[in-house]
């Protein structure tokens, strides 16, 4: 199973409670170091990026006035796909993180950020850093586990609509954007409420978030492709508008799954995290439930740093520029415990979370089981499987079970 405590084998069976707090003992110095020292470098960073990014995206709108030109759509396109990125992952994420909150800029202040995006900021803010980031990982808690659309545990039971999980995923990813906007307003579960029942507070944010879009949707869709007519580049300039925010919506989707999703990622069960979880627990449980992506500098810049996933879940205050001088502290403490310190080059990454979507789109065991040889048998088993009703998916996961009890019962007397 993948929940940790479920495991064969615990990855943190070895430590003990005093190994735990010493952890957090030691991280939270790590982080109070960073914390001593910020300061005009940090400042300068960051109004640099914002300055960057902001020509950037003037300059590709300006050159996309006049794309019915292909040079000019080519170029115009590029430019505003990366700067849609920049703006979402290194300004905006990071921003409403209270990163920058220390320099006391209002322009640049997790209280007055909106970002280039679907979701409010306020419903961003409530669902990631107070959600997410306070349960990462615990199934059923941490709805950034698949976004309530996915199977993401092998404890769920499998029903035969989970085999369109690849292409829903695939889908989300592509319109990432709104399926954040409908995760912040937890839409599935308000949906499910009668209307009249429905909070004042869902209404109220449900309002903003689709004033949100519609201001977006104005700006891409309508005012720029519209200042675009004189040239003839009116469809032109629509089509780059809505390639720049795919590509911005499949890059983001593809960092928050390689951070998040990979095969090896810790999962934990509701049930097991202390009721009182203490800092050094909080902390074991960011180490192990995160993945780092390695790479060059401007990779790490376009990931807006969540390429170093762990040291951001570790340390979600902290300036995004000061993550990668603390991994080298960070790792050296996961050698110390003896725990895996989860990082792998992009393409990797990205491989093993859509081999975990996959394989979890299929009912346990199956695609570890299938092979060339007898990949008939097993077709004819998923089609009986899935068409054979909840009676005939038990007897399976039954003998799963008796399977995987026999494995560890063998593995243990060797």
């Amino acid at each position: 199973m993948t929940t940790i405590t479920r495991k064969e084998v615990n990855p943190t069976a070895h430590l003990t409670e005093a190994d735990i707090e010493q952890i957090g003992f030691e991280l939270d110095q790590i982080r109070q170091d960073v914390l001593d020292s910020r300061g005009e470098a940090d400042a300068a960073y960051i109004r640099k990026v914002v300055d960057v990014q902001r020509k950037l995206e003037l300059g590709s709108r300006a050159v996309l006035l006049a794309s019915v030109f292909p040079p000019a759509w080519i170029a115009g396109t590029i430019g505003l796909s990366i700067a849609k990125i920049l703006e979402n992952m290194e300004i905006g994420h990071n921003v409403m993180h209270g990163q920058w909150d220390w320099m006391r800029d209002p322009k640049i202040h997790s209280t007055t950020w909106e970002w280039d995006n679907a979701s409010t900021a306020e419903g961003w803010k409530h669902s990631h850093n107070q959600v997410h980031h306070t349960y990462t990982n615990i199934v059923g808690k941490d709805n950034d586990l698949g976004y309530g659309i996915m199977r993401v545990d092998e404890d769920q039971r499998w029903m035969p609509l989970y085999l369109g999980q690849p292409i829903w995923n695939f889908i989300n990813a592509c319109f990432f954007e709104y399926g954040i906007a409908a995760y912040d307003l937890e839409l599935g579960k308000n949906l499910r409420i009668p209307k009249e029942k429905r909070s004042e507070e869902f209404k109220r944010k449900a309002k903003a978030t689709l004033a949100k879009i519609r201001r977006q949707a104005t700006k891409d869709y309508v005012v720029h492709p519209a200042l675009s007519i004189p040239t003839g580049s009116f469809l032109p300039t629509l089509a780059a508008n809505f390639t720049a925010n795919i590509v911005r919506n499949l890059w983001s989707n593809s960092v928050i799954l390689c951070g998040h999703f990979p095969e090896g990622v810790e999962t934990f069960e509701k049930k097991a995290i202390p009721e009182n979880e203490t800092r050094g627990e909080w902390y074991v449980r960011q180490m192990l439930g995160s993945a780092n992506i390695s790479g060059s500098k401007f990779m790490h810049l376009m990931t807006g740093n969540l390429s170093h996933q762990i040291e951001h879940h570790l340390f979600p205050d902290l300036p995004s520029n000061r993550y990668a001088e603390v991994a080298p502290k960070v790792r050296a403490l996961f050698e110390k415990y003896d725990l895996n310190y989860h990082t792998a080059p992009l393409p990797k990454q990205v491989y093993s979370a859509w081999h975990k979507v996959v394989r979890l789109s299929l009912p346990n065991g199956w695609l570890a089981e299938t092979n060339v040889k007898n990949a008939p048998q097993q077709v004819a088993l998923l089609w009986k499987l899935t068409t054979g009703g909840p009676k005939v998916r038990r007897a399976y996961d039954a003998a799963q079970r008796r399977a995987e009890n026999q494995r560890r019962a063998a593995a243990a007397a060797a």
